[in-house]
């Protein structure tokens, strides 16, 4: 007879309690995903940069029509606050002081995938669809292309579009904002 464990989920609030009580630290490379803290893979330097020419090209681009969120939480519900690498938000007078910005105030979210395409596209896009996130970008370094996923529904995303490094892209509610796909992947 096998023996039956039962996982008891975390919720977003006791997720903070544990910050809060210092058994997790803010520099602790975890996230909580249906209600589990899960440790996130260290961050490879071709990762990094990525994610700082992302920052960059956005905040040359945008100008403060939106808020630059950088591996900083969104919370998706009660059982889920995933960091991902890159958000644009909604802006706001307190910067979202109050609490980690939710669905309704993110506008893109960007996922860059250096060794985590799994992970990424199997756990965390789908959760992504089902929250409402209404587009995602994942940016994949190793196969040299970029996922832009759009209309989402709690099945997944409705839409979805591969680009390479040839072709340009504009986030959903920038669309001035046109960039060239290489660029984003740093093979310009």
């Amino acid at each position: 007879m096998r023996a039956v464990v039962k996982r008891r989920p975390f919720t977003t609030e006791e997720y903070h309690r544990l910050l809060q009580a210092g058994i997790l630290r803010e520099d602790d490379r975890v996230e909580l995903i249906e209600g589990e803290i899960l440790e996130m893979s260290p961050i490879g330097s071709r990762h990094a940069a990525a994610v700082k020419r992302l920052n960059h090209l956005f905040h040359e681009l945008l100008k403060g029509k939106a808020l630059l969120g950088v591996q900083d939480p969104v919370r998706l519900g009660p059982y889920s606050e995933p960091q991902p690498d890159l958000t644009l938000l909604r802006p706001r007078p307190d910067f979202y002081k109050e609490s980690h910005p939710g669905p309704e105030d993110v506008l893109l979210l960007v996922e860059v995938m250096d060794t985590s395409q799994a992970y990424d596209r199997e756990v965390k896009l789908p959760l992504y669809a089902k929250a409402g996130i209404p587009e995602v970008w994942l940016v994949d370094l190793e196969a040299h292309r970029l996922e832009v996923y759009r209309k989402p529904t709690p099945e997944g995303f409705a839409e979805a579009q591969v680009l390479g490094p040839e072709e340009t892209v504009a986030p959903l509610h920038f669309p001035e904002a046109r960039l060239p796909v290489a660029l984003i992947l740093g093979v310009a």
